[in-house]
C-alpha cells in the first residue's frame, strides 16, 4: 500500500452562502502525479490553497505528511507551489527575486538558485528585470521558485500557461523527473493533453465536488 501524501477530509468550505467546496474526501498517495480537471470557479484552486495553509476550510481536516493543517503545523512543511500568477518584484532580476524568497527558509543559495534557473530554461545572468519578461518567462520563474528547493510536494495550478509548445515538453520532461525522484505532485490544467501524458491519477472537480475519474 502507498504511503499518503496528502489526505483530505470531509473537506467544505464556504464563502458566505456560497458552498465553494462540498465534502471534498480523497487520499493523494505519494510519489505520484495527480491531476484535477474542471472548469473555472470548479473549486480546484481553492482545493489548493486549502491543502497549502492559505485558506482554512469552514469544516473538515486536510493532512499533508500525516500533520494536520491549520492544527499540528500552519503550513505544510515541504512544498513548493504556483497558485494563480506568480508575484515577483517586477524592478529586479529573475535571479535576485529568487535570492530573496530563498532567504526566508535559506535551504538553497545561488548555486542551487542558478541551477534551478537553468534547469527551467532561463539565463541565470540575464540582467532584464521581471517586468520586462514575457509571459512564458514568468511561467518558468514561477516554476523555478516552485521547485528550487526540492520539495516533496509540488501543488501546480494550470502551470504551462504562457508556454509554447517546446516550453510545455520542456516542463512536462522536468515534472516527470521530479516524480521519479520522489515528489508528489497535485496539478490543475485546462489542458486534456497535459493530464493524460503526465498523471499517474485523475479527478474532476465540478461546483465543489470532487470525483474520482482513474
Amino acid at each position: 500500500m502507498k504511503d499518503i501524501a496528502v489526505s483530505v477530509q470531509h473537506v467544505c468550505k464556504d464563502f458566505g452562502e456560497e458552498h465553494v467546496l462540498c465534502d471534498v474526501h480523497h487520499d493523494f498517495a505519494a510519489g505520484q502525479i495527480h491531476g484535477i480537471v474542471g472548469n473555472n470557479g470548479s473549486g480546484k484552486t481553492v482545493l489548493f490553497k486549502c491543502i497549502c495553509g492559505l485558506l482554512v476550510p469552514t469544516s473538515g481536516r486536510i493532512l499533508v505528511d500525516y500533520e494536520q493543517i491549520g492544527a499540528d503545523v500552519d503550513f505544510p512543511e515541504d512544498v513548493g507551489l504556483i497558485i494563480e500568477t506568480p508575484g515577483f518584484l517586477p524592478s529586479l532580476t529573475g535571479f535576485r527575486n529568487l535570492q530573496l524568497l530563498a532567504k526566508l527558509r535559506r535551504r538553497v543559495g545561488d548555486t542551487e538558485i542558478r541551477s534551478t534557473l537553468r534547469r527551467v530554461g532561463l539565463d541565470p545572468d540575464l540582467s532584464k528585470h521581471v517586468s520586462k519578461y514575457s509571459l512564458g518567462m514568468r511561467q518558468r520563474l514561477g516554476i523555478a521558485q516552485a521547485i528550487m528547493e526540492a520539495p516533496s510536494l509540488l501543488v501546480l495550478d494550470e502551470p504551462f500557461n504562457g508556454l509554447d509548445r517546446a516550453g510545455v515538453r520542456e516542463m512536462h520532461r522536468l515534472i516527470m523527473g521530479m516524480r521519479d525522484e520522489g515528489a508528489t505532485i497535485l496539478m490543475a490544467s485546462h489542458n486534456a493533453a497535459d493530464i493524460e501524458e503526465l498523471c499517474d491519477t485523475v479527478c474532476s472537480m465540478d461546483a465543489g465536488v470532487l470525483t474520482v475519474m482513474r
